[in-house]
């Protein structure tokens, strides 16, 4: 087995050991604030459930469903003692009353810019509509607190290769623009496309 091949595999071992620690509305019921954790965030469709779900190789990790929305609060994965994955509430699509938005964008908001402990933020992105305003708008929470981002262009088996490919060329021009230290990873959770660059991403963050 080759050196990358080996590398893949340790990484892949290290976030199948991804479990269900505790989901709670308030920031502040959060695990202590040490260690290293990375926030998954993304709009409600966007396909960020099955994302965690298929970097962690776990079907059942991540609550996917139907109906966008469905994650409303901070649910966190640990994968060891001082590690964790923090999935983020959907925003923008969901069909909930706007108070309950405006919570959910009041509770990332405190979290990003209070949390000492986060590392980096992976944005969810549907291929066929990134980057929207929202995935825009944590960038800039990214750029504000000089954090590295990365960049899951999701559902990249709903195009053919050509215009995912263009879609991957506009975004990281658009993020290069923008001055924000992050990578545009074509990903797909049904084809598994980029989970193993994924994992290299967010290994990186952890370790930094």
């Amino acid at each position: 087995m080759h050196a990358a091949e080996l590398i893949d595999t340790d990484l892949a071992r290290r976030f199948r050991r991804a479990q269900f620690l505790m989901s709670t509305p308030q920031h502040t019921k959060l695990p202590d604030d040490v260690g290293r954790e990375i926030a998954f965030a993304g709009r409600s469709n966007a396909g960020k459930s099955s994302a965690i779900n298929a970097i962690t190789d776990q079907t059942g990790l991540a609550r996917t469903s139907k109906t966008p929305g469905r994650t409303q609060q901070l649910v966190v994965f640990g994968l060891g003692e001082s590690e964790r994955l923090i999935d983020l509430p959907g925003y923008g699509y969901a069909r909930v009353p706007l108070a309950v938005k405006r919570d959910w964008h009041t509770l990332i908001d405190l979290y990003v810019s209070e949390r000492k402990s986060l590392a980096g933020i992976v944005v969810v992105s549907d291929i066929r509509h990134a980057l929207t305003d929202f995935d825009r708008q944590m960038l800039a929470y990214c750029q504000s607190r000089d954090l590295r981002c990365v960049i899951l262009l999701s559902k990249a088996d709903k195009l053919n290769r050509g215009p995912a490919m263009e879609t991957q060329r506009k975004v990281l021009a658009e993020i290069d623009e923008l001055g924000v230290p992050t990578e545009a990873v074509m990903f797909s959770a049904p084809n598994k496309t980029g989970v193993a660059e994924a994992r290299r991403a967010l290994a990186l963050l952890l370790d930094q």
